[in-house]
């Protein structure tokens, strides 16, 4: 389990926070978020050498999106173009979460006014990329943050451990903007 992707205990924190503000609030929302933070955790404690269809990623990418809009509101903004990505196409699980995880920690959070975070795919015949963008603060930068390394070396090694040698990660960098690519290869089963 050394390779599985960890939620960051400040995310559990922030949430039932969140939520229990909620409960008095909005008492159904706070149902809802508790149900959500219930089937992610589910999920980060799962098998992590077990792939699942890019549909059910996503779908973990968007709870955990649900969950800190809550938090964040309108200063989170998240834009999903993945209708080009095979759905069926097995993943391991977590893959994307994390990254987007980092994208609101490092590129939302420390901007007053907030951002908008870009998740984009594509499919290259046998292969598919999938890239999350972000705003970055001039004063931080997202690459020192050790966090930040940890979940890409994560990703990077789970990648690998899927599909050794057909995968890889690349990040860019550029004033006021940091990107992450995954390319993998589509698998629609397991071989």
């Amino acid at each position: 389990h050394a390779l599985q992707a960890r939620i960051r205990p400040h995310f559990l924190f922030n949430s039932m926070n969140t939520i229990a503000s909620l409960t008095r609030s909005d008492p159904e929302r706070a149902e809802e978020a508790i149900e959500d933070l219930s089937d992610l955790f589910r999920v980060s404690l799962g098998d992590p050498r077990q792939r699942i269809p890019l549909k059910e990623e996503l779908e973990v990418s968007r709870i955990y999106q649900r969950i800190e809009q809550l938090r964040l509101g309108e200063r989170l903004r998240v834009r999903w173009l993945v209708n080009d990505l095979p759905m069926r196409a097995l993943v391991p699980g977590l893959l994307i979460q994390p990254l987007l995880e980092n994208a609101i920690y490092h590129g939302i959070e420390p901007l007053p006014e907030g951002g908008e975070v870009l998740i984009e795919g594509f499919r290259h015949k046998n292969q598919m990329e999938i890239r999350i963008s972000n705003p970055l603060s001039e004063d931080n930068p997202q690459s020192s943050y050790s966090g930040n390394q940890l979940a890409l070396a994560n990703v990077r090694q789970r990648l690998e451990l899927a599909y050794p040698g057909k995968a890889r990660v690349d990040v860019e960098q550029t004033p006021g903007k940091y990107r992450i690519s995954l390319f993998l290869p589509v698998v629609e089963n397991e071989e």
